[in-house]
């Protein structure tokens, strides 16, 4: 072999050996990643097979006897108040959102990218602004608001911005794909006779599903989270949803049930993991149709 063949095989072997290194630093930092990333879930699974005197102050992640009282107990409910009460208010807590948020975000954003209006760039401005306002100062008036109109402890309060609209970042994720649509599909629909409602239902809201489906997930998320609302709104333990449900479970004046909260906290989180299970081809379609548009 000549000394020619022979540098170009070292040299060859040398780029291999380096492309393994870095592939093993690569996959053994990932490795890492993953397993900070999923030690809280571990710990939480680990936490609702324990007993209560071993949950805090414990090093063990999975405990060599588990047990199933914690979700036992579930069964038996909180101060006299089924869990499937908690779960069914937050169904309709969040599934009224949904229905709110893509109802009028969808036709705000049709206002906004497909109608010609005097004013329509300056309120659209206006209403990117709105992001900019933190949620805590607008929590005092909207309490007065809801106060005087007699709307404390329903779920009014809760629900009734979902259907005006007033989430404009779903208002702007919808008008930047509606943008994207071809407005010779409007104008071939005006030319059968159809007017802006029959375009906005038979036309474009099929064309936005990406963006609706997406829109929905987050508002789902989102409205199961909540804590903050329900808690400044609803006085009757019977109205609260599971994230005031799993306050109950710690009471200065009683005993403190840390497996009862940790078991129902792992269980309010499979309907959000359900609904993103079910729609995430769809949300995955929304985020390759906006890279193609791009």
């Amino acid at each position: 072999m000549v000394p020619e063949e022979v540098g170009a095989l070292r040299r060859e072997r040398a780029v291999t050996r380096t492309r393994a290194v870095r592939s093993i630093a690569w996959h053994l930092g990932a490795l890492a990643l993953l397993a900070v990333l999923l030690y809280p879930v571990v710990w939480v699974i680990g936490s609702s097979l324990k007993p209560n005197e071993e949950i805090v102050g414990s090093l063990q992640l999975l405990p060599p006897d588990p047990i199933l009282d914690n979700y036992r107990r579930l069964a038996d409910g909180i101060a006299g108040i089924s869990v499937s009460t908690f779960f069914v208010n937050s169904l309709v807590l969040a599934l009224g959102s949904v229905a709110g948020v893509v109802l009028s975000a969808s036709l705000a954003a049709y206002a906004f990218a497909r109608i010609r209006f005097t004013g329509r760039n300056a309120l659209f401005t206006v209403m990117i602004g709105t992001l900019l306002l933190p949620y805590h100062v607008l929590i005092i008036p909207q309490y007065i608001m809801f106060q005087k109109a007699g709307f404390i402890n329903t779920y009014v309060p809760l629900l009734l911005g979902k259907y005006l609209a007033v989430d404009a970042f779903f208002v702007f994720l919808i008008v930047q794909f509606m943008r994207g649509l071809p407005r010779e599909l409007d104008e071939a629909a005006r030319l059968d006779g159809c007017g802006h409602p029959r375009i906005y239902w038979n036309i474009t809201l099929p064309l936005c599903r990406p963006a609706l489906i997406t829109s929905a997930i987050f508002t789902f998320i989102w409205a199961w989270n909540d804590f903050m609302g329900p808690l400044l709104y609803l006085n009757e333990p019977e109205k609260y949803p599971v994230s005031l449900g799993l306050k109950m479970f710690i009471d200065q004046d009683s005993i403190q049930d840390y497996g009862g909260m940790i078991a129902m906290s792992l269980v309010a989180l499979l309907p959000v993991l359900l609904f993103f299970l079910v729609f995430q081809r769809y949300l995955v379609e929304g985020a390759a149709t906006s890279g193609l548009k791009g």
